[in-house]
């Protein structure tokens, strides 16, 4: 069993993350717009789902590994 974990965008992200979830991780983080209004960053919360890491951003923005291993990003639909 693998425990999850929650970090702060624009902070370094838990070891456990393969090297292609990282690179879209930061790709995800280099669009979010900087806060005018003094705001907390937006956190990632990282579990796992039958040994998959799968990321998501308070935003919806999801980041995970599809079957070849390869890092995607998608929208939570359901996100409101």
């Amino acid at each position: 069993m693998q425990l999850g974990t929650r970090w702060t965008a624009g902070s370094v992200p838990p070891a456990a993350l393969p090297a292609t979830m990282r690179a879209q991780i930061a790709a995800v983080e280099a669009v979010i717009p900087d806060d005018q209004l003094g705001q907390p960053a937006p956190r990632w919360t990282l579990t796992w789902l039958e040994g998959k890491p799968i990321a998501e951003l308070d935003t919806g923005v999801i980041v995970s590994l599809d079957e070849d291993g390869e890092a995607v990003v998608h929208h939570d639909d359901g996100f409101a």
